[in-house]
């Protein structure tokens, strides 16, 4: 748990940084809103092609081998990305930023990594600590955008290349902590405490081993249905309000202000989320989380140019995303054997991750053609019709 927690706060930074200027950067190098909303959708992307492949050397290598994966993708994508800025290409741009999403499966999967040997009825509580973890270098890395250009550009780098090669050597120091300190690793040694040494040639993490899975667990397949709504929410309006403050003639600490808060509510209650997911149960915190998202899209769909309301309904957008990930992912993880969660688990931040891409592709054309407002109001149709589909199917199960 602590390895994890270190490595979530230095790795928090990394993404970070990315969040606050991928879009802005490709906003400045392409002249279009449109395609500023892909520098979102490359990351998370990125995120959802790195989840099978993290989890499939989880399943076999032990959660090591797959977070190590995952931080070495962000690091050479940050680097790339730096190179692109500093080519003044948009397009490697994006290509690098697929690369940085990385990072972001890193996060989910270490998540995960918390559960493996968790005592029962408390993995929320460890799974939401190591969330919480993130939350010193997530809410710093966004301010750390413009002294880290500066640092850049005194040292020959190119306007805002800087806090890209800033996030590689985050992301470098993630992989060390992980790669070396990691021991023993938690799913392998869970596998031997619960079944034996040679358990570990059970299921691979692979999509026919999740599917197989889901189709037996009615709970796992809800409890993904909705970690994928609470993210591709969430991402959407994120991603595209960078772009609308930059573009209200806000700068960039007063961008990063607003991301830091966001980010301040996606973990600094997190611990508090996850007790409460135990405590309380897992669907009424993700109807909870629903109803957060709701008023999240409404402050924002109606914010106009007032900066506090569109800071006030991030946060309220990163609080109800805390609840669908904490309750949604330990709902998974209590739903389905030890031997297959990695699988389950990989196919769960795939589709996350997808749902999510697809969100901010989608985004970036609604504000392009018609504004912030507009997404605020399909963004909250989404979650209402889920948070009501969850509520239904959920009271059907209850004796």
């Amino acid at each position: 748990m602590t390895v994890l927690s270190a490595t979530q706060i230095v790795s928090g930074v990394g993404v970070a940084v990315g969040l606050a200027l991928s879009s802005v950067v490709v906003d400045e190098l392409s002249g279009s809103t449109v395609i500023s909303g892909f520098a979102g959708t490359a990351t998370v992307l990125g995120a959802a092609l790195l989840a099978l492949p993290t989890a499939k050397a989880s399943g076999s290598g032990g959660r090591r081998a797959g977070l190590s994966l995952a931080y070495a993708a962000a690091l050479a994508g940050c680097l790339i990305s730096a190179l692109a800025i500093s080519l003044r290409t948009w397009p490697l741009l994006l290509a690098g930023l697929v690369l940085v999403g990385g990072g972001s499966a890193g996060s989910l999967a270490a998540r995960y990594s918390a559960t493996d040997l968790s005592p029962k009825g408390r993995s929320a509580r460890h799974l939401s600590l190591v969330v919480w973890a993130s939350t010193i270098g997530s809410v710093a890395g966004p301010n750390l955008a413009k002294p880290t250009d500066q640092i850049g550009m005194r040292l020959g780098l190119v306007e805002k290349a800087g806090p890209f090669v800033f996030a590689a050597l985050a992301f470098a120091v993630a992989l060390a902590l992980i790669f070396c300190l990691l021991r023993p690793d938690p799913l392998t040694l869970a596998r031997s405490l619960n079944e034996g040494p040679d358990t570990g040639r059970g299921p691979k993490g692979t999509i026919r081993t999740a599917w197989q899975t889901l189709r037996t667990t009615p709970t796992a397949r809800r409890a993904l249905v909705m970690i994928a709504v609470s993210h591709t929410a969430m991402v959407s309006v994120m991603s595209m309000t960078p772009v609308k403050l930059h573009h209200d003639g806000s700068n960039l600490d007063v961008i990063g202000l607003v991301i830091s808060l966001h980010i301040a509510g996606m973990y600094v209650l997190s611990p508090v989320v996850g007790w409460l997911a135990d405590k309380a149960g897992k669907v009424p915190v993700l109807v909870l989380g629903m109803a957060l998202l709701l008023s999240a899209a409404t402050l924002a769909g109606t914010a106009g140019h007032a900066i506090w309301q569109v800071t006030a309904a991030l946060v309220l957008l990163g609080l109800g995303w805390s609840c669908g990930l904490v309750a949604g992912s330990a709902l998974v993880t209590e739903s389905v054997p030890l031997e297959r969660r990695p699988a389950v688990q990989g196919l769960s931040d795939l589709l996350m991750n997808v749902c999510g891409a697809t969100g901010t592709i989608v985004a970036g054309a609604i504000v392009g053609m018609l504004g912030y407002g507009v997404l605020g109001l399909v963004v909250g149709i989404m979650v209402a019709l889920a948070g009501i589909w969850l509520t239904i199917t959920w009271r059907a199960d209850r004796p």
